[in-house]
């Protein structure tokens, strides 16, 4: 990634490919020349900043390459904050590259990716957990992860930040009143507001630190389909799919290999794998399939144990059965069109064939998700941070606990104010930049 740079940048917006609109965006100070350059608007249109015209787009040499929409947006009420034009092309690979190719002729940079949005930032526009919720909300699969994306790009993290920053620096103006003014204010209870500040502010980082939830609204519900053969796993992953994806025959051991899918159940996204069949007697290549199913199981937030409730309980079932007793689990009674076999505790009878119970399954897997409280930290980078932060809080405090000066206490204050300060941008360098810029797309 490139330092900022007082330069022209040009980028596709959209992606590429066939489509209804191709999207070209310019950043910098001579985009409104490059903008007059190339468009003409149709008819007697005045050229205003954030006013969508209808005309032609040519290129240097005065060949028009599309009739189109265009809008320049003069700083700094723009994304950059710098002087922004976007040209409205039709969907296309061809006229967009041209498009491109007559920008790169006047004198404009290709964009690095999210280049556009760090500039957004180095100019104050955003901060940098706000920046890096443009991305989120970009990839965000499932309305749970839209919402948690939105809340941080309208500063959520931000503000939580904020205050802890706020805080923090009212710890360390009192150890500084206490250090300059040590006639009016007694050390000893100095010290004892700031273990007490320390201490709570400690624990209101560490409380906003779910792992488990940022993880469910970055990856998904991880859900596992086990059991022996021919219950009807398969059947059921395309049956709560909607689609054939697993093949699907009376043939034991048929799936030998991990099946995946992902489904969107209240908004969260369930990531399911149908796994082979587990059985001792298995051959070679099937053998392998099994050991791959036992890692998924122990790996899953949920293990989806199937039975064939038509039919007796085997031992193979009563092993699987104790196997993962120990393991989060959800007993399905498969094929409950058939009759019923055996009824157990806790179980769901569902058939796959037919629908019967698929409701009552979607709602279960929901209430073992768990839907992610709005927590206002769900990335991984922030809430490192934020556990950096709680330890040097923690070690101040411990550190004024056991007689040592308040000096030297706030030495790990200050190092905890430059944690919460790397998670905004108040304090970063040009590496940290380049790692998270660099997994956004080209154009944003």
């Amino acid at each position: 990634m490139l330092a900022y740079q007082n330069d022209t940048i040009a980028a596709l917006a959209t992606p590429p490919g066939r489509g209804g609109i191709a999207i070209v965006r310019v950043s910098g100070e001579n985009a409104r020349a490059y903008f007059e350059a190339l468009f003409r608007p149709a008819g007697r249109q005045q050229v205003e900043s954030h006013r969508l015209l209808y005309g032609h787009l040519y290129d240097a040499d005065g060949a028009m390459l599309d009739e189109c929409m265009a809008v320049l947006m003069l700083a700094p009420r723009t994304y950059t904050r710098e002087d922004v034009a976007e040209f409205h092309l039709h969907g296309g690979d061809q006229i967009a590259r041209e498009a491109l190719a007559a920008l790169y002729r006047l004198g404009a940079r290709p964009a690095e990716p999210g280049e556009f949005t760090r500039r957004a930032f180095l100019n104050g526009r955003v901060d940098l957990s706000r920046a890096e919720a443009v991305m989120d909300v970009i990839g965000a699969q499932g309305e749970q992860a839209a919402r948690a994306a939105l809340r941080q790009l309208n500063g959520g993290a931000s503000a939580f930040i904020r205050d802890a920053q706020q805080r923090l620096t009212d710890l360390l103006a009192g150890v500084a009143a206490a250090l300059d003014y040590p006639e009016e204010i007694e050390e000893a209870e100095a010290a004892g507001s700031v273990i007490a500040g320390a201490r709570a502010l400690r624990d209101t980082l560490l409380s906003a630190c779910d792992e488990r939830a940022a993880r469910l609204l970055d990856t998904g519900f991880e859900a596992a389909l086990c059991g022996r053969p021919n219950v009807g796993k398969s059947s059921l992953l395309n049956a709560l799919l909607c689609e054939e994806r697993a093949i699907v025959t009376d043939i034991p051991g048929t799936t030998r290999d991990v099946v995946r899918g992902s489904i969107l159940v209240a908004g969260l996204r369930v990531n399911l794998s149908d796994t082979a069949g587990i059985r001792e007697q298995a051959e070679t290549v099937e053998a392998i399939g099994v050991q791959r199913a036992r890692e998924i199981m122990r790996a899953a937030d949920l293990v989806l144990l199937v039975l064939d409730g038509s039919q007796p309980l085997t031992a193979e079932d009563e092993e699987l059965l104790r196997e993962t007793e120990s393991y989060p689990r959800l007993i399905l009674c498969n094929k409950a069109d058939r009759g019923a076999a055996f009824e157990l505790p806790g179980a769901l009878r569902i058939s796959a064939a037919t629908g019967e119970g698929m409701d009552a399954l979607r709602q279960e897997l929901a209430r073992r998700a768990g839907m992610p409280c709005e927590l206002p930290l769900t990335s991984e980078r922030h809430m490192r941070l934020a556990r950096a932060a709680a330890q040097h809080l923690q070690t101040a405090a411990n550190a004024l606990e056991n007689g040592q000066p308040l000096d030297l206490a706030a030495i790990d204050l200050h190092a905890a104010l430059d944690c919460l300060g790397e998670v905004t941008g108040d304090r970063v360098d040009e590496k940290l930049l380049d790692s998270v810029f660099s997994r956004f797309c080209v154009g944003k």
